[in-house]
């Protein structure tokens, strides 16, 4: 695995292409940020023994907390991006939003979720396909207060971060360094986002969104 792609694993501008990766797919989900943590994570698994004779392991491996840390710190700064691009939206994003049944519903069980005190929804979109996207231009269009959204966004990122790490560490402690520990890794992940997407549909919608304090 880490002949092809360990000069970048080695190197410690992986943090900087995750970071990258992360914080611009909350505009473009189809970006493989997942993927990418979930190989640095591999690599660091193999620095620790999981590697065999015959899989070359990089000199340098990438740190776990480094790992999570700029993941994290990435979600959350993407996050606040859209939050407050959509904030700054005005009128035509509304529009935008309320021709579509689904931003529309999403909008308004956020809203709900976050009158509550409650945030899982936020923590659940963060798993599901383009959910963080919806979630946070959702909140900002709909001028949720920050306090009330970053925190969760925050615990969201934390946690889809320091998951998909494990992911890739435990998968290669497990099943070597391989393709294949990255392909159950990445399964793993993909999986969680669809039972996240089976979730949030599950949730019953709400007929009208609170008013914006």
């Amino acid at each position: 695995m880490f002949e092809s792609v360990g000069s970048l694993t080695g190197s410690p501008w992986i943090y900087a292409m995750i970071a990258l990766s992360v914080l611009l797919d909350v505009f473009l989900p189809v970006l493989p940020s997942g993927v990418l943590v979930i190989a640095a994570a591999t690599a660091a698994a193999a620095g620790t023994g999981a590697a065999t004779d015959a899989v070359p392991v990089p000199h340098e491996v990438p740190s776990i907390l480094a790992l999570i840390a700029s993941a994290a710190a990435a979600s959350v700064l993407g996050d606040l991006v859209a939050y407050r691009l959509a904030w700054l939206g005005g009128e035509r994003l509304d529009r935008a939003i309320s021709r579509s049944r689904r931003l529309t519903t999403a909008q308004e069980r956020l809203g709900h979720a976050l009158a509550r005190g409650g945030g899982a929804l936020v923590i659940l979109a963060r798993f599901a396909p383009a959910g963080r996207s919806v979630v946070s231009l959702g909140a900002g269009a709909a001028h949720r207060r920050a306090r009330d959204f970053l925190p969760w966004s925050a615990l969201a990122g934390l946690s889809w971060a320091a998951y998909s790490v494990a992911l890739g560490y435990y998968g290669a402690q497990w099943l070597g360094a391989t393709w294949l520990a990255t392909g159950v890794s990445l399964a793993a992940l993909f999986g969680a986002g669809a039972g996240a997407a089976y979730v949030m549909r599950r949730q019953p919608g709400a007929t009208e969104a609170p008013a914006a304090p």
